[in-house]
């Protein structure tokens, strides 16, 4: 499980942002899928299962906030990371995004040096995270083989 290459999906509306996206991320060890609206975003999850998400905003069917919180309601899904990845910059965009749970925001035009700093930290975080679960689980599993004193 430890050399699984780490999954990101990059969800654009847009193909000239995705392709962008994707150029910026060959420097990572990992798979790609890209989607190109809220509900496809969703779909993708449920098949690809992203370790991360770049999550465009703007979007036709869902807006990236209605995404975000759907992935951070789902049991199978929230633990995926979400960078919100957006041309919007006022507080109010800001506060909507942390509210619908997004763990990072990203602005347009995006910084490649800052885009590839992001990416790694929220990827290492999210290994960290899962190789914790892993611990949990097998404490879990120790502690259940224990015979019960009476």
């Amino acid at each position: 499980m430890a050399d699984e290459k780490h999954r990101i999906l990059i969800a654009d509306d847009n193909d000239a942002n995705r392709e962008l996206l994707e150029a910026y991320l060959v420097s990572v060890d990992c798979e790609i899928e890209t989607s190109v609206d809220g509900q496809d975003t969703l779909d993708k999850i449920a098949s690809f299962h992203p370790d991360l998400v770049l999550l465009d905003v703007m979007m036709p069917r869902l807006s990236g906030f209605e995404v975000c919180k759907q992935i951070k309601e789902g049991e199978q899904s929230r633990r995926i990371m979400v960078l919100m990845v957006t041309a919007l910059s006022e507080l109010g965009d800001i506060e909507r995004a942390v509210e619908a749970g997004t763990d990072d925001f990203l602005s347009k035009p995006v910084n490649k040096v800052e885009l590839l700093k992001r990416v790694e930290n929220m990827l290492r975080l999210k290994g960290t995270e899962d190789e914790l679960d892993r611990l949990r689980s097998y404490i879990q599993s120790m502690e259940d083989d224990q015979p019960q004193a009476s």
